[in-house]
């Protein structure tokens, strides 16, 4: 049922991990670095995890064509029907608890339409049936497409956060030295149970909001815009939003887009995360206070989560308290976007 599937209503948690748990690392975007895979690998590893890697994860294909490989045209990590088959059987895998993105890029898009989106729905259910709960999406980027698609699709929330060939593999050193590291505590938390707290630096309008966590990488829930996969309305929930790479005039061009198309009608609140290499962050905050205040609801900014060196994971889809304390008052590291832990460290 290409492009099929509902839209449910309730959204299920996804099950928490347990040592020994065997994960599934799949390449829906763009292509891989085998050495830096493996050095994300072994970090999930050392987490207490299995990682197995999926059948087409090294593949190379260029954008138009299946066949000779031109490094200097844009790849992609193997055809988009091989890359949704790694990503489905993955998913329907009942030996799998998790399905981690190995990095994004550019692709996620291009599989929706080759997943078997009543296949997928019947592994969430049988996961749900065996009382393990559902299994876990993770990645972020590009896989922002594969978020919005299986929150509203599955009616389960998911993981975004950092993947084995990105920042994942940085975390070889904190992980073999048992050294502090926030990014690896946050991933921990939420792959394994535990609340999550990430920290603004700064208010663009003050206050207090709760609701479901939504959002994702700003160009992709843009793109999703008036296809079968479009987020649904933010309304009641809680906004995260970031991106890379993008100047401040397109990220005013995509926030219009989304206000016009009344995306954010409603919304309880919203948490900007990292903006890397998007222009001057005066220029920035001044976009967002323009285009996002008068919606009227708290916008807590410099939240340490997307691109950049500083990822940390949040679940999406999961009840979020945003708050920016004494931000307004000119009071730093006090506001926060939090997201609380499953009662009693449920799975």
């Amino acid at each position: 049922m290409a492009g099929g599937g509902r839209r449910t209503r309730e959204t299920r948690r996804y099950g928490r991990l347990r040592p020994g748990d065997r994960v599934a690392v799949v390449a829906p975007s763009g292509p891989v670095d085998p050495v830096r895979l493996e050095a994300g690998r072994a970090v999930l590893r050392r987490l207490g995890l299995d990682p197995v890697v999926g059948k087409h994860t090294l593949d190379l294909v260029n954008l138009g064509s299946l066949g000779t490989v031109r490094n200097d045209w844009h790849r992609l990590a193997g055809s988009d029907a091989d890359r949704a088959a790694d990503l489905q059987e993955a998913w329907c895998d009942p030996e799998i608890r998790a399905v981690v993105c190995a990095r994004g890029g550019y692709g996620a898009t291009r599989v929706l339409d080759r997943l078997d989106w009543t296949a997928l729905a019947d592994a969430t259910e049988a996961s749900l049936a065996a009382g393990r709960g559902p299994k876990i999406l993770h990645g972020c980027s590009d896989v922002t497409a594969l978020h919005a698609a299986f929150g509203a699709r599955l009616g389960v929330t998911t993981s975004f956060g950092p993947m084995p060939a990105g920042v994942i593999a940085d975390l070889s050193p904190a992980v073999e030295q048992d050294m502090p590291d926030e990014r690896l505590h946050g991933l921990r938390a939420a792959l394994f149970g535990g609340p999550v707290a990430l920290p603004g630096t700064h208010a663009l309008r003050p206050g207090r909001a709760e609701g479901p966590l939504t959002g994702g990488t700003l160009s992709l829930l843009t793109a999703l815009l008036g296809t079968p996969y479009a987020p649904p309305p933010a309304a009641g929930h809680v906004v995260f939003l970031e991106d890379v790479t993008e100047a401040p005039y397109r990220i005013d061009r995509m926030l219009v887009q989304l206000l016009q198309a009344g995306w954010f009608d409603g919304a309880a609140g919203i948490a900007l995360g990292s903006w890397r290499d998007c222009g001057d962050p005066a220029e920035l905050d001044s976009v967002f206070a323009a285009r996002l205040g008068p919606l009227g609801v708290p916008i807590l900014a410099g939240v340490p989560a997307g691109h950049g060196p500083h990822q940390r994971t949040l679940e999406l889809g999961a009840p979020a308290l945003l708050d920016t304390g004494a931000l307004d008052l000119g009071v730093p590291d006090v506001g926060a976007l939090t997201l609380p832990a499953l009662p009693g460290g449920a799975r």
